[in-house]
């Protein structure tokens, strides 16, 4: 999949969005109804462009995320931080399943007020519902670079290899089973 994302383009918005592993939250936001592109990267860190061997040696201070750049006519940020939030832990601190470590952290990045507002507002229900053991960070997107081309399509060019088949592929199919109604029809 070419990524094809045009930030002039008025109809489009962006959010940034770290739960864990990129490829995971990358191969569930592609089937999105309503999701243009999704872009797997880092961000959030204080190196210039960082490899993934800088990022996964934990000292840049990155989060591997994924760039979604979705139709608000189609679905809603509030819809997205949905199926965020089921597709991976926002209570395990640097972590998700076996992968640990900073870059593994959940976070939402924004670039819009508006956009951090309905953030907060989720976080806060889902701090409620969960008794407050929510950690997912909510920053203001910095320093972002997009990663090397062979994360892109990571679970659809490597749908075998065997992290895809035991992690990513249950993640891709709890998100199918959950939100029928909001696969992609294409």
């Amino acid at each position: 999949m070419e990524h094809t994302y045009q930030p002039e383009d008025s109809d489009t918005k962006v959010m940034t969005l770290g739960g864990g592993c990129f490829w995971c939250t990358e191969a569930v936001f592609v089937r999105v109804r309503g999701v243009i592109d999704v872009e797997s990267g880092y961000c959030n860190g204080h190196t210039l462009k960082p490899t993934y061997a800088q990022v996964c040696e934990g000292d840049t201070g990155h989060n591997e995320v994924v760039r979604v750049v979705y139709d608000p006519k189609r679905i809603s940020l509030r819809e997205l931080l949905e199926i965020f939030f089921v597709i991976h832990d926002p209570t395990t601190l640097n972590r998700q399943g076996n992968d640990a470590g900073t870059q593994y952290r959940s976070g939402i990045y924004w670039s819009d007020e508006a956009d951090r507002e309905v953030a907060q507002q989720v976080l806060d229900e889902l701090n409620v519902a969960l008794s407050d053991r929510v950690v997912t960070e909510l920053e203001r997107l910095d320093n972002y670079s997009k990663a090397e081309d062979y994360h892109q399509d990571y679970f659809a060019n490597n749908p075998h290899q065997g992290y895809c088949a035991f992690v990513v592929a249950p993640k891709v199919q709890k998100f199918v089973q959950t939100f029928t109604d909001r696969l992609k029809l294409d």
